[in-house]
């Protein structure tokens, strides 16, 4: 049988389920086909020590002596024995002569016993053994990885090569061990073993004449040992007979054989993405530590986020990370963490109820999870962490530190297997990406979907190097429109230099009182250094100093304060209140910033929704291409004309309709961006404006960058102006154009501006607009000149 991988089917279940004594035992090969006749003898090993008589270490012969004056007086076992029980009256003999084979100083650990040639029941074996590998009447348990017919084929193929080596000098190479997988009852699991067979006291007797055999004979048997067909042939089984014993010796390679298998299993792709395929790496790790509670979790970090994430297809191997949540518990957590972050070594938890280092409301989940002790392992990849492997057992100090010699060898077969899971995740995230998010609009989907139709009748026709066609949509009409938030830059930069001030000084507060206690030259160039850029910072904000500052607090001042509060219990309340204004996911202090980003969000998702719910509307009036940026505000642009849509008349009444649809959504918006003002956590204000365009254009759709742009020179013009009316100025004062509470539109052309002076004298009569409109030149912009604007105020 050739050494394998074990392959543990269901037999393996059925195995530990019969109860020591009625074990499914292994049927003698012989009476399977074993070709070969078989007898028991003690002669070899008689001779053994006949020959050690006269050894040249006094102390073998004295022993050889003894030995073979007891045999002498022997009654029984010599010559070649029928059956085992022939034994049974010279158990003491039979002892004394089997101390050559099987020594007593490792008798009780040693796994190794003695049977017939090539047969299955043993006559003589260790305690261990027996315990291992015997059942009923001492015959062989049937391992769980080898059936019948794959271990008669090796013992077939083992016994031709014992002719060849004794009979013909054949040299062969050592068949090493091969794999028994048998169940052990103890603990309900199963063992690896590897076996070997010791057929030092097996002779080969001829029977008969002996087949002759040409050393190119012998060498065409060595080159084709698994042709049993030829073997027949030249040596036939009728002329050769086993006499004597073979010793075969256990070795316990359940490690080896366990992280062999985890190797491939881990390797192999979606292994994490099925929850049963962790079912099975579990079980084999049960086996590995032969504990079989153990409870095994994995789970997948995400850089990025700064979080624990599903593995896809919501799936969630991880037994901790996944209970806490919303436990409330994500901080008690995130301390045990960045624990293993900083020590980059496995945390072992041998006691959870008594270990001092988790935080109570954690220790007290984990111990309703049924978790006594528990090893957490960082799954490192290069210089990043992919994931998280849990380990846990209901019994306290079940697993230890001496557990970690194992846990080290496994380790990076898991951040692999975790690793490619997120790249084929991302690659899955990809693909709905450009399937949903670059989707062809529905207003259009009909002209690609001819497009394609026709490209595919072209490849089909033959013409493989067939191109898909231009996407081109012409007199197509524009409106574009923009909400910015006024002073978004400069608010953001004050919240940014606040939020580095009161980190810094907060910084500062610990050194110096750090200072009383302890003398560090250390101490003075940390609050030299923070001092130094407090008074910088008050005097404004430059480029790199949020990463720069933010970078030096995070590696040279708080891995100080980590020390001090190890050693200083005096400090420990200051430095307490410095991680208190911390944010434990970003790790720095984000208050200012916080309250601007939430503002920002704020007003960002006001102005989205309101858009997104009316758009909807505007589609029913005619179906048109629509388009919706968010940055620091939104800014929004349309396509409408009748080569957009198929089998629908186009009427400029309908843009007109759009353009006072754009007007009105215009106005409220900004009433209700001043009406959330009082509510932010930063008051800011918005600007609106409109681009007015009267002149058709075409637009194409560019299939390098999956996105609509304007087609051919002049009409780029119009682009040019979009991008930069935005900080447009009003000729002669320097006053922007865009106000806040006030509607900005702009045009190019007086008779541009008649039919929107129409739309504000509706909307004024509704009481949306206040009565004044304000007819402005503006400044030059750069490529662009001649400039008009609208400008009136919306009645908040």
């Amino acid at each position: 049988m050739p050494a394998s991988a074990p392959i543990v089917s269901s037999a393996a279940t059925e195995a530990l389920a019969t109860p020591p004594g009625t074990e499914p035992t292994m049927v003698d090969v012989a009476s399977v086909g074993f070709p070969f006749a078989t007898h028991l003898s003690l002669e070899p090993l008689i001779a053994y020590w006949q020959h050690r008589e006269q050894d040249a270490n006094p102390g073998v012969a004295h022993l050889a002596r003894a030995v073979m004056a007891q045999v002498q007086n022997m009654p029984c076992g010599r010559g070649g024995l029928a059956d085992i029980e022939d034994l049974a009256g010279c158990t003491e003999a039979v002892d004394t002569l089997m101390t050559a084979v099987f020594p007593p100083a490792t008798r009780a650990t040693a796994i190794s016993g003695a049977v017939p040639p090539f047969q299955r029941q043993s006559f003589y074996y260790t305690p261990r053994f027996a315990e291992v590998l015997l059942g009923r009447d001492h015959i062989i348990k049937q391992p769980l990885n080898v059936d019948l017919a794959t271990m008669e084929m090796h013992m077939v193929r083992m016994a031709y090569l014992l002719i060849l080596v004794r009979e013909y000098g054949a040299e062969v190479p050592d068949q090493g061990a091969f794999i028994f997988t048998v169940p052990d009852y103890q603990i309900g699991l199963y063992r690896h073993y590897g076996l070997s067979f010791d057929s030092t006291f097996v002779q080969v007797q001829v029977v008969g004449e002996k087949p002759e055999l040409t050393p190119e004979q012998v060498l065409e048997l060595v080159r084709n040992r698994h042709r049993l067909d030829l073997w027949r042939k030249l040596l036939p089984a009728e002329h050769f007979v086993f006499e004597g014993f073979h010793v075969l010796q256990l070795v316990d390679v359940t490690t080896q054989e366990i992280l062999s298998e985890l190797k491939y299993d881990l390797l192999e792709r979606d292994v994490l993405q099925a929850p049963d395929r962790l079912e099975q790496i579990q079980e084999k790790l049960r086996v590995l530590f032969a504990r079989p509670s153990l409870q095994v979790g994995i789970a997948a970090y995400d850089e990025r986020k700064h979080a624990f994430v599903d593995f896809g297809r919501k799936i969630n191997h991880s037994f901790l990370t996944k209970q806490l949540q919303g436990q409330q518990l994500e901080a008690e957590f995130r301390q045990l963490y960045e624990r293993l972050l900083r020590e980059r070594r496995p945390l072992v938890l041998e006691d959870v109820a008594t270990e001092p280092d988790i935080p109570e409301g954690l220790r007290q989940q984990i111990l309703r999870m049924g978790i006594h002790s528990a090893i957490l392992a960082l799954l490192p990849y290069g210089p990043d962490t992919v994931g998280l492997l849990e380990l846990g057992s209901p019994e306290a100090n079940s697993l230890d530190e001496f557990d970690l010699e194992l846990v080290n060898q496994f380790v990076p077969l898991f951040a692999v297997a975790v690793k490619r899971n997120a790249e084929d995740l991302e690659t899955r995230i990809q693909a709905v990406i450009k399937e949903k998010f670059t989707a062809i609009h529905p207003t259009m989907e009909w002209r690609f979907n001819d497009a394609a139709r026709r490209l595919l009748a072209k490849q089909e026709d033959g013409n493989r190097t067939a191109e898909m066609e231009a996407i081109v949509f012409e007199e197509v009409y524009p409106l574009h429109g923009s909400c910015d938030i006024r002073g978004s830059s400069v608010a953001r930069n004050e919240a940014v230099q606040g939020d580095l001030i009161e980190h810094l000084t907060l910084a500062n507060r610990v050194l110096k009182k750090a200072s009383d206690f302890q003398q560090l030259p250390i101490l003075d160039e940390l609050k030299f250094y923070v001092t130094k850029n407090l008074r910088r910072l008050r005097q404004g904000i430059i480029s790199g100093d949020e990463v720069s500052i933010y970078d030096s607090l995070r590696t040279e001042v708080e891995p100080l304060f980590e020390y001090l509060a190890q050693n200083n219990v005096e400090l420990r309340p200051a430095i307490a209140a410095y991680w208190q204004q911390i944010d434990p996911r970003l790790g720095i202090l984000y208050h200012r910033r916080r309250d601007f980003e939430e503002s920002v969000t704020r007003i960002n998702d006001t102005i989205s929704d309101y858009l997104d719910e009316e758009e909807e509307k505007a589609q029913q009036m005619f179906p048109h291409y629509f388009q919706r940026l968010k940055t620091d505000g939104v800014e929004h642009n349309i396509y409408v004309g009748g080569s957009l849509v198929q089998d629908k008349p186009f009427d400029l009444v309908f843009l007109k309709n759009l353009r006072l649809w754009q007007l009105l959504v215009m106005v409220e918006i900004t009433r209700r961006t001043h009406a959330i003002k009082a509510e932010l956590p930063v008051q800011l204000d918005t600007t609106q404006l409109i681009l007015i365009h009267s002149q058709p254009l075409s637009i194409r759709f560019r299939q390098d960058e999956r996105q609509f742009d304007v087609d051919g020179a002049y009409n780029i013009r119009y682009e040019i102006i979009k991008k930069r009316i935005d900080k447009a100025t009003v000729l002669g004062t320097g006053e922007r154009l865009t106000q806040p509470g006030q509607l900005a539109l702009v045009y190019a052309q007086p008779r541009e501006a008649t039919e929107y002076l129409e739309y504000i004298d509706y909307l004024q009569d509704r009481n949306l607009l206040l009565p004044e409109v304000e007819e402005l030149e503006l400044e030059e912009l750069q490529g662009v000149k001649g400039l008009l604007a609208l400008r009136v105020r919306v009645k908040l």
